[in-house]
This record gives structure tokens, C-alpha cells and sequence, in this order.
């Protein structure tokens, strides 16, 4: 299958590990040039570069701050300049909620827990769209994934201000892509099941995980970058404003 991804300028927030270093690796494959965004792990996004032009590709590392919209224009500036226009955002990075104790519930979790993931896992993403519009629009041609959970549809309990942000995902998505097929650009959810990252979860919720997977498993970094790349290449002509499960038939455990 061709994916026409050569020559493109992709930019993957969050990609010094995990998904999003699966994710770079996995443009890079086609030779497209990758900005790698990174919050605080610099060390892991220059790794994530240097993978990447072991694969022939062209790639840079960009510090980014979800709460900052200075820093996000800046990345997208800094990407332009070094790469040329973004034509791919993967909206991958995230702000990890703390795993409550046993029995908190939403009415008793910090108010200012849930604004501050909503400012990074929403409006973070929202704002760094925005950004790369003008470069999309100018090509007649674009892609982006925002990168959410399943955990949207099936909830889960102790975790309001993570699920609530991550829904908020769908909703824009959505919107996106009623307002922006025209332009050739088209806009998509990935939710992958729970992976293994840079931050480790719990041991019970991965022994959980693997065993509400239908794959009786949990996900790996690779099955969510697979299904990005495909919906962010020119193989993609004609889907968009959908949210695709990459969990293994995930069912949330009780």
C-alpha cells in the first residue's frame, strides 16, 4: 500500500517514548521529516531522533508545554523553519492523571485537578490544530489524530478530570472534520487500550487490562502508531471525524 508520507512533515507531540516514539519511528519508516515534541525529557526525544534518522529520515526535537499557546506556536514555527509546512499533527502528548486511591470519587478529587488536565489534554491540543491550519490549508492537503482512550466511552472511576479532557477530544474532533474535508484536510480519534509508558500504571490496572482484552493482552506501543500513520497517509482518502479502538476489544474491568 502506498502512503504517499515521503517528503511530509509530521509533527508527533509527546514522542520521546511510548506511543509517540512508536509513532515518529513509524513515519520515519516512509521518510517523512518528524518534529519530535517533548516536554521535559530531552535526553528520550534526541534518542526518539536518532532512531529516526537511522530510518533516513529528517527529524528534530521541540520542547512543547500544553499549557503554554506561546510554546506551541513556537514549535509549530520552529518545525516550519527547520522541516517546512506541517502537513500531520499527532496530538499524542498528555498530562498523566495522578491514579486515585480506592474510592475517591469526582465530587471529591481537587477542583484544580480536573481544570489543569482539561487545559493540557484539551485545550492544549485545540490550540496546537490552530496552529498548523494555516500550513494544511495553504497545501490543500493535511492530517491530524488527536489521540485519546477508550475509557471515554466506557468511564472509569476515579479518573473524571483525564476521561472528561480525553472526550473533549472527540467532540472538537468531530467538529474538525465537518468544517475542515473541504479543505482536504481530515481529522481523527485513536484510542489505544492501556500501554505501557514512560510513567507506569499500576500493575493491577495492566493485570486488569490484559485480562478484559479480547487479544487477552495488553497494547502495545506499535498497534496505536500503525493505525496513525494509516490515518494520517494518503491511503486515507475518505475517513474522517471517527475515533478507531486500537485496545484488543477492551472492556474497562470493574
Amino acid at each position: 500500500m502506498e502512503l504517499g508520507l515521503a517528503g511530509k512533515v509530521v509533527l508527533v507531540t509527546g514522542a520521546s517514548t511510548a506511543i509517540g516514539r512508536a509513532t515518529a519511528l513509524a513515519f520515519a519508516e516512509e521518510k517523512a521529516h518528524v518534529a519530535v515534541g517533548y516536554h521535559t525529557n530531552l535526553r528520550a526525544a534526541e534518542e526518539t531522533v536518532a532512531l529516526a534518522e537511522r530510518r533516513g529520515a529528517q527529524a528534530i526535537a521541540w520542547r512543547l508545554d500544553l499549557g503554554s499557546p506561546d510554546s506551541l506556536q513556537a514549535a509549530v514555527a520552529h518545525a516550519r523553519d527547520r522541516l517546512g509546512p506541517v502537513d500531520v499533527l499527532v496530538n499524542n502528548a498528555v498530562r498523566w492523571p495522578d491514579w486515585p486511591e480506592p474510592g475517591e470519587l469526582f465530587e471529591t478529587a481537587p477542583p484544580e485537578r480536573f481544570t489543569t488536565s482539561v487545559t493540557a489534554n484539551l485545550v492544549g491540543p485545540y490550540l496546537l490544530a490552530r496552529a498548523v491550519l494555516a500550513d494544511m490549508r495553504a497545501n490543500g492537503w493535511g492530517r491530524i489524530v488527536n489521540v485519546s482512550t477508550g475509557l471515554v466511552e466506557d468511564g472509569f472511576p476515579g479518573n473524571v478530570s483525564y476521561v472528561a479532557a480525553k472526550a473533549g477530544l472527540h467532540g472538537l474532533t468531530r467538529v474538525m472534520s465537518r468544517e475542515l474535508a473541504s479543505a482536504g484536510i481530515l481529522t481523527n480519534v485513536v484510542m489505544p487500550g492501556f500501554t505501557p509508558a514512560d510513567k507506569p500504571m499500576p500493575q493491577h490496572l495492566l493485570d486488569k487490562a490484559g485480562e478484559a482484552a479480547a487479544t487477552k493482552r495488553v497494547s502495545h506501543p506499535d498497534d496505536a502508531a500503525r493505525m496513525i500513520v494509516y490515518l494520517c497517509s494518503a491511503a486515507n482518502t475518505n475517513t474522517t471525524g471517527e475515533a478507531v479502538r486500537t485496545d484488543g476489544h477492551f472492556l474497562t474491568p470493574g
